[in-house]
């Protein structure tokens, strides 16, 4: 398995694996002007999409990694971590923040374990359920 920077022909792979997730292909948009902006990663295993990261730089300047996307079938496979050790490495900017809600807990162990520690927290956006945002530089 690597990662690489997605590319068109990823679309359809990507709005695949969101849409099973989400049950919704609403990001179609999003993920086509990422692919565009080259703010998308792949993770690829045998010609395969397996997981997808999103990101952009509009975040006080700094990359913010605003989505990472692994099928429940592909997960604990360490998908999340390639494409967040990749971020880290491709990263325009020295600093790269993300985001999970309070009761992702799965996500949480992901940052920790990939270098990222907790940066600060949001109220409001998920009722009840609190972003927690996390931190980490190159």
């Amino acid at each position: 398995m690597h990662v690489e920077v997605a590319k068109e022909d990823h679309l359809s792979a990507i709005i695949k694996i969101d849409e099973g997730v989400v049950g919704t292909d609403r990001r179609k948009e999003i993920v086509e002007e990422s692919i565009k902006k080259r703010n998308c990663l792949v993770a690829i295993e045998e010609g395969e999409v397996k997981g997808f990261l999103l990101f952009d730089t509009t975040f006080f300047d700094h990359a913010f990694i605003s989505l990472v996307m692994v099928p429940p079938k592909e997960r604990r496979k360490r998908i999340a971590s390639m494409l967040l050790k990749e971020m880290v490495h491709l990263s325009p900017t020295e600093k790269i923040f993300s985001s999970t809600n309070q009761s992702n807990e799965q996500m949480q162990q992901v940052f920790y374990k990939n270098g990222f520690k907790r940066s600060g927290i949001i109220e409001n956006l998920d009722e009840g359920d609190p972003e927690l945002i996390y931190y980490c530089s190159r």
